[in-house]
């Protein structure tokens, strides 16, 4: 969404509650006291994540976008009301997706994890879709797009839903990136991994070189 102007968005005020976690430990969402979703891209996370302290709850403004039958905002910039602003500026250039977006020198480890608890809330990403639920507890569960609406009846809220897979902690929380779902830990069902993104092919004066280089 960084091609869009957000002076030119809808403004929302709200009071910051919590920040939300993909299954990499990276800050790329968060809800409001409010009742409201935000979801915004992981590299905004170093910035937003130095600006507003987990432990403080401040008001904050946000423009952006509501997605068709997405019950979130994907904001395009967030601000503070002493008016420390953060922009979707895009990726940077030399962003590497292999690379840590939100800067930290040390992260977390993966290791296996479960979790059961009461669903709070369904959770989605930038297109309104889906992706994982809220627990009750805190925690959060993380699922593939394409398969959350094969599983919409554990995440709807009030729901008893347990999880297993790959997860890890740190100071904004628990997320784990589910591998099998359920209504217990007894009775789970495994989940089809995200696909992997097809390799982008060198462009043709890219692949003159290594050709030549080769040689």
């Amino acid at each position: 969404m960084h091609w869009l102007d957000p002076d030119y968005l809808p403004e929302v005020l709200g009071t910051f509650e919590r920040f939300l976690l993909n299954p990499h430990g990276d800050a790329d969402g968060m809800i409001l006291s409010e009742g409201l979703e935000i979801h915004f891209p992981p590299h905004m996370s170093v910035e937003l994540c130095a600006t507003i302290r987990s432990s403080e709850t401040p008001k904050i403004k946000v423009r952006g976008v509501w997605p068709r039958g997405g019950a979130v905002i994907v904001a395009v910039a967030i601000e503070t009301m002493d008016g420390k602003r953060i922009v979707d500026n895009g990726p940077p250039k030399e962003h590497d997706e292999h690379e840590k977006p939100d800067g930290r020198a040390t992260k977390s480890k993966h290791e296996p994890m479960h979790a059961e608890g009461i669903v709070r809330r369904v959770l989605h990403g930038p297109k309104g879709e889906a992706r994982g639920a809220l627990l009750e507890d805190g925690r959060i569960i993380c699922v593939p797009a394409k398969e959350a609406k094969h599983i919409a009846q554990f995440l709807s809220r009030g729901q008893r839903l347990a999880a297993r897979g790959q997860g890890l902690t740190s100071e904004f929380g628990t997320v784990i990136d589910a591998r099998e779902v359920g209504p217990s830990a007894d009775d789970l069902h495994p989940l089809k991994p995200k696909e992997p993104k097809p390799q982008k092919h060198p462009r043709k004066g890219d692949a003159e070189v290594n050709a030549a280089t080769a040689v």
